[in-house]
């Protein structure tokens, strides 16, 4: 009889889960670290500690309340990374209205989709963004805008909004700006916020996200307090953040990375959050790591990787820093070590999730052997499971084979907003939610990712995971960034292409000198045909290397069908 064990995992913990909505514990963090710092806003200028946070989120509870924003309201954000972002998350979650989180890099088209998606009927917007107008964009899709008393619109185009908040300093036609909007605060008084907190319950949808589809439109991922409180803590728990942690978040606030492993691990912790500017920025992040004494940092791989090839990289004390997060995207190994060694981040930890759970599910340990931090994603986290099923039948593989990660428990999302046909293809009637993402798990319960169900390449019959050719490839000393995808062949159904970026003092190497340097190190099928040099990857805001996209120009330069 085999006795090899299942891919299934629980996350057990004597930790129990937070049962309060967002703005109870908000108020227990601060009635406990008045005076430690909350919040500094680098670029804003802006330096608070908890007492005077939660002054400011209770302000701007109050003047939501006076523009008739009520529990189950839709508030949307569209911004870059700033203080007001952080308020409106805290003070829209004392007040019960869900909180939509808008990607900064969203155009017109997909602005109108996703606000009458979710009807947002308050959108609080940043004037404008790198190369974006959100003000003109907005007076487009809604020129009835410029005509419209603040709080009184009614748009053809979008029907259910009727109050725009502009964080610019300036007064525009039909909006409020942030000054103006937080003057009407005084309408309302303080026992008015806490009668309507004290009726939240912690099941109540607080927030929408975005996942960002490579096919088709978006899906609103809707999570509740309890979801998004309780991951946020987890995260901060396995990283043994306190109220003596400083925490730099160069990551977009908009994405579950910002807003809830960042602010919220911070806020259920006591620890503060920083952000180095509106949009990340190498430098303003080891400045801001460098200048606060930060002890943890986030960021996506691409991130580490920029932050390491600064050219001033050596002139920055990092020597505070001590733990951290690494996630969106699997790291290179190599990556890890100088993350570990010259950025003094022992304890970095990876993280892996997705938005739909809140988002991490599995995590990496400070204690983890350095082998298990670099091949694999960690464990379950706790009060989660995790099981690896055969994507054709559903059945759980056995330990070490290959199929598709599925999670469940508190982190689940409630659904897709307004699309019941999605939220049943993604969670199943026994409610695990289906990631769509190929893994492994160990004897240890460790899980390796091996691709997207979506992404792993039929080569002639045999089945290419991506990520482990990648993963030989950067062990090339000229090779910085590497990724491989699946292009379509005549012969074989599917053929490799990889898109190098070579480090900028590496020797030169081309498509025939990366070949030779893999044969006889990987399988013959395995090794890529084709080869693109490029300078950068198309992304993502959240700095997620868009494979499809990468697929979609190869095919098109060379001419393929």
């Amino acid at each position: 009889m085999n006795q090899t064990l299942p891919s299934y995992t629980s996350g057990t913990s004597s930790t129990p889960l937070q049962g309060m909505p967002i703005g109870e514990m908000l108020d227990r963090t601060a009635a406990r670290y008045p005076d430690t710092e909350a919040l500094v806003c680098l670029h804003q200028d802006i330096r608070w500690t908890y007492k005077e946070f939660v002054a400011k989120v209770n302000e701007a509870a109050r003047a939501f309340l006076v523009i008739g924003v009520r529990r189950g309201d839709r508030v949307g954000i569209w911004a870059p990374n700033r203080y007001e972002w952080t308020v409106t998350q805290f003070a829209t979650a004392k007040v019960g209205a869900i909180l939509v989180n808008i990607n900064p890099a969203y155009g017109m088209h997909e602005l109108e989709y996703a606000m009458n998606l979710a009807g947002i009927s308050v959108l609080v917007t940043a004037d404008s963004f790198k190369t974006s107008d959100y003000r003109k964009i907005l007076y487009d899709l809604a020129p009835e805008l410029k005509a419209s008393p603040p709080g009184e619109l009614k748009a053809q185009r979008l029907a259910e909004l009727r109050v725009v908040i502009n964080l610019d300093t300036e007064e525009h036609a039909g909006m409020w700006s942030w000054a103006g909007f937080i003057n009407l605060a005084g309408e309302a008084s303080q026992e008015d916020v806490n009668t309507v907190q004290a009726q939240l319950q912690f099941d109540d949808p607080i927030n929408i996200q975005f996942t960002s589809g490579t096919t088709g439109n978006p899906k609103g991922a809707t999570l509740t307090h309890h979801n998004i409180l309780n991951n946020g803590f987890f995260v901060g728990e396995s990283q043994r953040l306190s109220e003596k942690d400083r925490v730099v978040i160069p990551v977009p606030l908009y994405h579950c990375f910002g807003m809830v492993m960042g602010n919220l691990g911070c806020i259920t912790h006591g620890s503060t959050m920083i952000y180095p500017g509106e949009g990340f920025d190498p430098k303003a992040v080891l400045q801001a790591v460098h200048q606060e004494k930060a002890t943890a940092l986030y960021g996506v791989p691409t991130m580490f990787i920029a932050e390491l090839s600064e050219p001033e990289f050596e002139s920055y004390d990092l020597s505070n820093l001590r733990t951290g997060i690494m996630a969106g995207s699997i790291c290179p190994a190599e990556v890890m070590k100088k993350v570990n060694d010259k950025m003094h981040m022992k304890e970095v930890q990876i993280a892996y999730g997705m938005t739909e759970t809140s988002p991490v599910s599995t995590q990496t340990s400070s204690l983890d052997p350095f082998e298990k931090q670099v091949t694999t994603v960690g464990r379950t986290q706790p009060h989660l499971e995790t099981k690896i099923v055969d994507p054709g039948t559903g059945n759980v593989q056995p330990r070490g084979e290959i199929g598709e990660l599925c999670t469940r428990g508190y982190s689940v999302m409630l659904k897709y907003w307004n699309n019941e046909e999605k939220t049943h293809e993604a969670i199943d009637a026994s409610g695990w939610m289906h990631t769509g993402d190929l893994a492994t798990m160990d004897e240890d319960g460790y899980i390796q990712i091996v691709g997207r169900i979506k992404d792993m390449v039929i080569r002639g019959g045999e089945n290419i995971y991506p990520k482990e050719v990648e993963e030989f490839l950067y062990t090339h000393p000229s090779i910085e960034e590497v990724q491989v995808t699946g292009i379509p062949d005549e012969t074989y159904g599917e053929e490799l292409i990889a898109w190098v970026k070579l480090r900028p003092d590496a020797e030169p190497v081309d498509a025939q000198g990366l070949m030779d340097f893999c044969k006889g190190k990987i399988a013959h099928f395995k090794i890529p045909r084709n080869y693109k040099f490029v300078d950068e990857f198309p992304m993502t805001v959240t700095g997620k290397i868009q494979k499809f996209k990468m697929r979609e120009i190869s095919i098109e330069e060379m001419g393929l069908k």
